[in-house]
Order: C-alpha cells, then sequence, then structure tokens
C-alpha cells in the first residue's frame, strides 16, 4: 500500500500535491492500494474544514483512495505500542521539564553543537515511574548502531546513533509525536512506498528505528523528492500565493494542466503535454532529478493554455458558465491572448454582459448602430461586412475599426476580427443589447 498523509493545518502546498500524485501514480503501476492518511493528531494546528477540502482537492485532480484513515482514529494503538516498548526496557519516562530541557539546548547553542537530549532519565524504571506523581513523556532509547536505509534519488543514507538520538514518542499528555504515530501507522498499514519531500529525510531514521524496536523487519522503499523553490531559488513559502493549489485553482488554472506542470517539473518525461493516466504508463521516479526545481508560473501558464486548447467546446462553455458550445469555440480564439479560466471568462462576459463604453468614439459607433445589424445578417464572411458596413457608414481606417471592436466585443484590442466574426454573426442579438 502507498499513502498520502496530509496535515489539515492550512492550504494544501503545490509540493503536498506534487507528493499526492507520485504516490497515486505509483499505486497505480504496482496496482497496489493507495491510503489517504489525515494526520490530524496536533490538535493546536489543526484548522476545522481543511480536511474536507483536501479531499476535494484530490477529487478535482482525479485522485481516488482507496481507504480514508483518520490518524487520531490509531491513537490506542500509538499508546499500546509506546508502553509495550516502556515495558521491554527499549524507551524510558522522561520527567524533565520543558525549563530544563531549554537550559541544554541554550547551553548547546553557546557551545555551538547540536542539541541532543542529555540521558538524564534513561535509568529510571517503570516502577520508579509509576510511583512518581508528576507528568512525564515516553522517549525511545536511541539506537545502537547506524541506521541504514537506500533512497531511490539520494542513495545510500546512514544516520549515527547521536543524530536519531533518544526522541519523545509519547507526550504527557498521552497523544503521539509525529514520527511515532506516522512509523505505527505506516507499519499497522503495511506501506510499502513512502515518497515524500527531502524535508522529511531527518524523520525516517527514527521512523526505521521505532519499527525496529517493535520487531517489525520489512523494508520500506524510500523516495525523499527535492524542495520544490520559487524563481529566486529560495524554498517556496506558504505565504506564495501560487504555492496553494486552493489559489491556483481559483486563478483559473486547470487540475490537469496542475497535475501536468507538476510532474513534469524537474523530471525526463517523453511528452511536454499530457494526462495523469496517460504519465501512469511512463513514469519513472528514477528520472526524476535530485536537485531542486523552480516553479514557474509563466511556464504553467503556457500548459494551462495548451490544455484550454485540448478541451471539448462544449466542455469549456460550461467551465465559463455559458451552455452554447460557440462560447467554447470564440474562447478557444481568446486564447492568443489568455491562459486561465479566469481571464478567458473575463474577455467572454465582457462581449455578452457589459454595456459599451466607446470613450472618444461614441460619434461613429452611433453612425455603425444604424446600419450594422443589417449587414451583418446578409454578410457571408469578414471581408464582405466590413466592405458593405464602410461602404453604409462612410468612416475608414481607426475610425471605423476602434468604434466596431468596441461594439463587437467591448474591448480595445484582441483577436483578429475575421476570426470571431463568424461567431459573434450568429450571436449578434445578444450581442446588441450592450449597444
Amino acid at each position: 500500500m502507498l499513502r498520502f498523509a496530509p496535515s489539515p493545518t492550512g492550504d494544501m502546498h503545490i509540493g503536498n500535491l506534487r507528493v499526492a500524485i507520485f504516490n497515486y501514480i505509483v499505486a497505480k503501476q504496482k496496482n497496489e492500494r493507495f491510503l489517504l492518511r489525515i494526520e490530524d493528531t496536533d490538535i493546536e494546528r489543526n484548522i476545522e474544514g481543511k480536511d474536507k477540502e483536501i479531499m476535494e482537492i484530490l477529487k478535482k485532480f482525479n485522485i481516488k483512495w482507496d481507504e480514508l484513515l483518520y490518524q487520531s482514529q490509531n491513537i490506542n494503538f500509538h499508546q499500546n505500542f509506546a508502553y509495550k516498548l516502556l515495558q521491554e526496557k527499549k524507551a524510558f519516562a522522561c520527567f524533565c521539564t520543558p525549563q530544563e530541557l531549554e537550559i541544554e539546548r541554550e547551553k548547546a547553542k553557546k557551545e555551538k553543537r547540536a542539541y541532543r537530549y542529555s540521558g538524564k532519565c534513561e535509568e529510571i524504571t517503570i516502577e520508579e515511574a509509576s510511583k512518581r506523581a508528576e507528568p512525564f513523556v515516553i522517549r525511545i532509547k536511541k539506537p545502537k548502531s547506524s541506521i541504514k536505509f537506500e533512497d531511490i534519488l539520494k542513495g545510500k543514507m546512514s544516520f549515527d546513533p547521536n543524530e536519531v538520538d533518544s526522541f519523545v514518542i509519547l507526550r504527557a499528555d498521552g497523544r503521539p509525536t509525529y514520527n511515532f504515530a506516522c512509523a505505527i501507522d505506516d507499519m499497522l498499514h503495511d506501506i510499502t512506498y513512502v515518497i515524500r519531500g527531502e524535508d522529511h529525510l531527518s524523520n525516517t531514521p527514527k521512523q526505521i528505528h521505532i519499527r525496529k524496536a517493535l520487531g517489525y523487519t520489512k523494508d520500506i522503499i524510500y523516495c525523499h523528492l527535492p524542495i520544490i523553490l520559487n524563481i529566486h531559488g529560495k524554498k517556496m513559502s506558504k505565504r506564495e500565493k501560487a504555492s496553494s493549489v486552493k489559489w491556483l485553482l481559483e486563478e483559473g488554472f486547470l487540475p490537469e494542466a496542475i497535475a501536468n506542470y507538476l510532474i513534469l517539473l524537474g523530471n525526463k518525461t517523453p511528452k511536454e503535454i499530457f494526462t495523469l493516466n496517460e504519465a501512469i504508463e511512463w513514469f519513472d521516479l528514477k528520472n526524476l532529478s535530485n536537485s531542486s526545481p523552480k516553479f514557474d508560473i509563466d511556464k504553467l501558464r503556457y500548459i494551462n493554455r495548451e490544455h484550454l486548447k485540448l478541451l471539448q467546446e462544449e466542455k469549456l462553455a460550461k467551465l465559463l458558465g455559458y451552455e452554447d458550445s460557440q462560447i467554447g469555440e470564440l474562447a478557444k480564439i481568446y486564447l492568443e491572448e489568455a491562459s486561465t479560466l479566469n481571464e478567458l471568462k473575463n474577455k467572454i462576459d465582457k462581449i455578452f454582459n457589459e454595456k459599451r463604453d466607446y470613450k472618444d468614439f461614441e460619434k461613429e459607433a452611433n453612425i455603425l448602430k444604424e446600419n450594422i445589424l443589417e449587414v451583418i445578417k446578409n454578410s457571408e464572411n469578414f471581408d464582405e461586412f466590413k466592405k458593405e458596413l464602410m461602404k453604409k457608414s462612410s468612416l475608414k481606417g481607426k475610425q471605423f475599426f476602434k468604434p466596431l471592436r468596441i461594439m463587437l466585443t467591448n474591448q480595445e484590442h484582441g483577436p483578429e476580427l475575421s476570426k470571431i466574426f463568424p461567431i459573434l454573426k450568429n450571436k449578434i442579438e445578444e450581442v446588441a443589447k450592450w449597444w
């Protein structure tokens, strides 16, 4: 089984979506089940409704899960396994106060060394701990030898015991820490691949150590993905709008295009424009670069435009809020200067839903209004229409084309009128009411 394990603590980051897509693809390729695990044990940081938002986003990307788990449902398992390690003397009760630990951290900082737990409580027996009234956390004893594993992208990895340390697995209030809950859940659900961001690399030896201490010997295949950077080469912050999948969707980027771009990012692919189903046929984690890719919104805009071109006219029209497939046809012409649904909708809505402002061409517009409806209905093509309307209005050049474009499109610039004429000819009564 493969899993995607987001926390409901904020908007889904594009890096998280990339992880979900890759896990889903590999699950399909390996014919394995796909688990959606909502990691909700950090109660203070959880935001109500974000779990449902995550699910809705995944549905929009056509990522289907076989099983849904809220991590808090497994809390009894987390607690029981923590006490099992305590009883087997592979873990110990720690009574160090936050203040004592902070003093140790400050000392390590002054001495310019990485903080490691002092081991002060390591010899306290379970019998002694049970007699004491004050609260305690449970720490797992650090490993006796290096933790080693192979990563698909990073190769052989090794962490010595001090890097792993004697870390907390169960808080004083009985809630598991991230690494403990994650390790137990991966074990319980027989996870075969863990594909996630490289910011989790230091967590991996801790999770392996937990499972080994519990006697779980099955190896998990790891792939730690390079972090997505912004265009300036820095880690993409959650404060950057484009890092939010929700924002991208609201801006009018298609799920198909976003998925295409995230799969393409830092990857060797047989073609540039493709669907998720096509990617399942050839995707290989080994083709990913080990270097952090830069997120380029202009590249995404280009890919989005290409996917908009691929949409059936009827579907595109519906996405823009119209029922007539001809609107979809018209919108595709406007892709010359627009690349998102929002930009297209703005162009199309201006034509069919807004009163005209002719600026300095009011007089010329009034002249055109006298003849345009009759001429447009009797013209087979734009050249015939233009020639006849020029003749009847006695207008030419800027005085003809400027007010005409505003009348037909409510915009001063845009695609060639000859391209949009055949569609607007059929829609002229809907357009004319805004003149």
